[in-house]
């Protein structure tokens, strides 16, 4: 699988591509929460929208796997929800009560990966710019990655953070424009049709191998991206779909 994993601005400043980052207390910018709207920014028209893409409702919509070799891993929905979340516009809170947990127990230690997919790839009409995700991860020093598949059906992966924190954290990663249209994430081609042009797979937990010994908690709770409608909201009426 691809790897992008986004660390710093200055590697596409190069291909004349800009990330907005955010600025903490003390006024030095910050990619764990990446500003959407100047992402891949090269046109004043855009229409950012937040959007849920998945509330870990739904039980058997996720699936979860480790290697047999290191250990057992399951899955299931709690109820609970992070007391710091806020809900979307619109949004009735009693459809919003579950969070999906998923429990490792390994053999031995080594160096093993996590992998929490959706049974069906999760689409996000637009151009997504950023993509969000509450996660518990029990304070233990593993890594986690975000699984996309673009317009084209490619495969990448994207750094959401590290689990080193205690509660509830709600995690943001930026989805890098394409430079040109045919490298990297593309989701949107005039070429192809009009198919929504990102979708999420999953996450990825790379654990450290230190710590993955024992028994190993993870949740989550409230998958939303923040994606660019412009184009779908200023389609006209009497406009045909290219979809067929």
């Amino acid at each position: 699988m691809k790897k992008l994993v986004v660390l710093t601005a200055a590697a596409f400043l190069a291909a004349g591509l800009v990330f907005a980052q955010s600025q903490d207390s003390k006024g030095n910018s910050s990619l764990a929460d990446p500003e959407a709207s100047n992402i891949g920014a090269d046109s004043a028209a855009s229409a950012l929208k937040e959007v849920c893409v998945d509330k870990f409702e739904r039980d058997g919509s996720w699936n979860v796997h480790i290697s047999p070799d290191a250990g057992l891993v399951s899955a299931r929905l709690f109820e609970g929800s992070p007391a710091a979340k806020e809900q979307l516009e619109g949004e009735d809170p009693e459809m919003d009560t579950h969070v999906l947990g998923a429990k490792v127990e390994f053999y031995r230690r080594g160096i093993n990966s996590i992998y929490i997919t959706a049974v069906r790839p999760l689409p996000i009409e637009g151009v997504t710019k950023t993509v969000s995700v509450w996660v518990s991860g029990r304070n233990a020093n593993h890594d986690i990655f975000l699984l996309v598949q673009d317009y084209f059906g490619h495969n990448y992966e994207l750094y959401l953070g590290n689990l080193g924190f205690s509660g509830w954290k709600k995690l943001t990663v930026a989805v890098p424009p394409t430079p040109d249209g045919e490298h990297g994430i593309v989701q949107s081609s005039a070429y192809y049709g009009d198919r929504p042009g990102l979708r999420i797979l999953g996450f990825r937990i790379d654990c450290n191998p230190v710590l993955a010994r024992g028994k190993y908690f993870v949740y989550f709770d409230d998958l939303r991206a923040v994606t660019d409608l412009y184009d779908l909201e200023n389609r006209d009426d009497d406009d045909i779909p290219d979809n067929w």
